[in-house]
């Protein structure tokens, strides 16, 4: 693996990413991709040949071997990981081709150009849906293989001993998986780590979208709030629109007390 390609992708994905994006991003390095390389593939390093049963039938072993195990635990996770960080390269290719964009532009036009986007990183028009796709993405890729994992290996665990009695087995048979314990621990570190990678996705989820409707919650109330007329009133009242009937009322009756004499105007009750 080269680390330094993988390095510069981890800065890049970080760099056009939320609090909660950098976060899933360090858990995943850390904690997924970094106890994968170390530690699973030793432990899982030849399970099919420290599989054994008690019996001497040619070919007992290996039909019993498919049966618990049709995939590996090793390549089910590679797949996931492989799948889970797809997308967040998707969202650097789109910035990379809006900055190239910008640059043809630029080279066009001059440098002193409009430019077509205020901030090439920022997450609006197209990258904003761009981003949300991965963030969708990404949490149905660890929601499908935990299922998958939940119905090949029955609460994540794996036995000590397993029977079997398909052919060409004579009869039934033991068959005793190596390391059981060491491989149900690391089974639960990687389904816990998926799980909070899960959460930590649709936090940002909601986040961006309750971000985005404020945004445009206040964008609306701005625009209403732009085109108010304004009508003076007396006693330095605020103006409020849904008393505009009111008020026009008012100055109408005001005008006509203007034209008024002054005992008219003010002419207390003495009853």
């Amino acid at each position: 693996m080269n680390w330094g390609l993988f390095q510069g992708l981890l800065s890049g994905v970080n760099k056009f990413s939320t609090a909660f994006g950098r976060l899933w991003m360090s858990i995943v390095f850390i904690f997924r991709l970094l106890v994968y390389v170390v530690a699973a593939e030793r432990v899982w390093g030849d399970e099919q040949g420290e599989f054994d049963c008690n019996t001497r039938q040619p070919g007992c072993t290996n039909v019993c071997y498919d049966q618990f195990f049709p995939v590996s635990h090793i390549r089910l996770w590679a797949l996931q990981l492989i799948l889970v960080t797809c997308p967040s390269l998707l969202v650097i290719m789109h910035v990379a081709y809006r900055e190239d964009r910008e640059r043809k532009r630029q080279e066009k036009l001059g440098e002193n150009c409009s430019r077509l986007y205020p901030d090439t990183g920022k997450k609006r028009g197209g990258l904003w849906w761009t981003y949300l796709f991965s963030l969708f993405f990404k949490t149905a890729v660890d929601v499908v293989f935990l299922y998958i994992f939940h119905q090949l290996y029955e609460n994540y665990s794996l036995p000590a001993v397993v029977k079997c009695n398909i052919d060409p087995c004579p009869n039934i048979v033991d068959c005793f998986i190596s390391r059981p314990t060491e491989k149900t621990i690391f089974t639960i570190f990687m389904v816990a780590t998926s799980a909070i990678c899960i959460l930590l996705n649709v936090c940002e989820l909601l986040y961006l979208i309750g971000k985005r409707c404020r945004e445009c919650i206040s964008e609306r109330t701005k625009d209403r709030y732009r085109h108010v007329p304004i009508v003076p009133f007396t006693n330095n009242h605020p103006f409020n629109p849904c008393h505009a009937e009111f008020y026009a009322l008012n100055n109408q009756m005001n005008a006509q007390l203007e034209l008024c004499s002054p005992e008219i105007k003010m002419k207390p009750d003495n009853r």
